[in-house]
């Protein structure tokens, strides 16, 4: 059982602040789009469009100055791209037909995608307590899906069936981008990752708006109401992008997935504060069951890294044991050796003197049956 001190990491500590904040800036995404989609703005990949323009002049600008060779093939960042083009597009596209609240809870689908892919794929082992952090996780946020049936907010969208299908869709997409993003950052560079993310993600968001969103931006009426949603998403998604890498080195694609429930929390409590809504009480249980989860997940770490030290500490114990046992075995076979020797020797002498030639190679063998024993 771990204690509070073993528990307050560094390690620990930062990956839940983080994974905290990056819920609040994935919350003012979800509002920004709730708005669009409120003002009939319906143009999903050009949300994500400036975005990847951002990722690509940044990064890439920090990319050419150091001069460095790909640590990745360039194929992999593009195919990366257009899952997580396809991945943005679907979950947006959903605001259109179903509400807010019922696009945040079916996000939750990517977690069991994404622990599923990280075992088969990065072959990564879930103990038992990281496992009961994540049932904790879901169960508050069916807490929350009950609340919503029994106030009638699911019933928000014009199709609320075909929206959370797309979330669903959408969510099994990001549980692709996010497990690969986990295995590039780890094993590629981060800088790369994010220019190449950007330069592949800007090119096929442009094709893809060519085709099917032209009209749809020929059509908008562009003011303040409008631009500050659509601007906003953009810098809202780079913060996002920006750190996602860095949770996922410190605590892989689960624990991501895992803090970016509490989204729908912060939704609640921006709904409290800023429009003065009432919410029902069973969203404070399932917040404090989320936190909880969170927190029984992280804490696993902590046992894992011990485990490992007492496995490294076993084998080295075992190897010092068995460097012992070599060097007394080695210590045995020289003083052996050497009587054998001096016997050999002796023998060989009496030999010569008293009995003779024959005698003597007799002996001889004799000796060679002391040396091999």
């Amino acid at each position: 059982m771990l204690s509070f001190k073993e528990f307050c990491t560094r390690k620990t500590l930062v990956a839940l602040g983080l994974g905290q904040f990056l819920s609040l800036v994935i919350t003012s995404t979800g509002f920004s789009s709730s708005e669009l989609a409120r003002r009939g703005i319906n143009a999903p990949t050009s949300q994500s469009f400036l975005n990847y323009v951002f990722l690509a002049i940044v990064y890439g600008s920090i990319m050419l100055y150091r001069k460095q060779p790909l640590k990745a093939k360039w194929y992999y960042y593009a195919i990366l791209s257009l899952v997580d083009v396809e991945a943005n597009f679907l979950v947006v596209k959903a605001y259109q037909y179903t509400s807010i609240t019922s696009v945040m809870l079916l996000d939750c689908w990517s977690i069991p995608s994404v622990m599923v892919l990280t075992w088969f794929f990065l072959s990564t082992k879930y103990r038992f307590k990281k496992i009961a952090g994540v049932v904790v996780c879901v169960a508050g946020l069916v807490m929350v899906i009950f609340s919503d049936v029994h106030a009638g907010d699911r019933s928000g969208g014009s199709n609320p069936h075909k929206g959370d299908a797309l979330v669903i869709a959408g969510a099994t997409l990001y549980a692709i981008s996010n497990v690969s993003e986990e295995f590039l950052v780890k094993n590629a560079d981060r800088v790369e990752l994010m220019s190449l993310l950007g330069f592949f993600g800007a090119i096929i968001s442009a094709i893809q708006i060519s085709i099917m969103e032209h009209n749809e931006i020929k059509s908008i009426h562009w003011s303040a109401g409008a631009a500050l949603p659509f601007f906003g998403y953009a810098v809202a998604m780079f913060l996002f992008y920006s750190l996602v890498p860095i949770l996922l080195k410190i605590s892989g694609s689960t624990m991501l997935n895992l803090s970016l429930l509490t989204s729908d929390m912060w939704a609640v409590m921006i709904r409290i504060f800023a429009y003065h809504e009432k919410v029902d009480w069973v969203y404070y249980l399932a917040f404090a069951a989320v936190a909880a989860g969170l927190v029984a997940y992280s804490g696993g770490d902590k046992e894992e890294d011990r485990h490992c030290a007492d496995v490294v500490d076993e084998d080295s114990e075992r190897s010092k044991h068995f460097d012992e046992e070599a060097c007394s075995g080695n210590r045995s076979k020289k003083t052996i050796l050497g009587s054998s020797k001096t016997g050999d020797s002796s023998k060989r002498d009496l030999a010569s003197t008293s009995i003779g030639d024959g005698q003597g190679i007799e002996n001889k063998n004799v000796g060679k049956d002391v040396w091999g024993k």
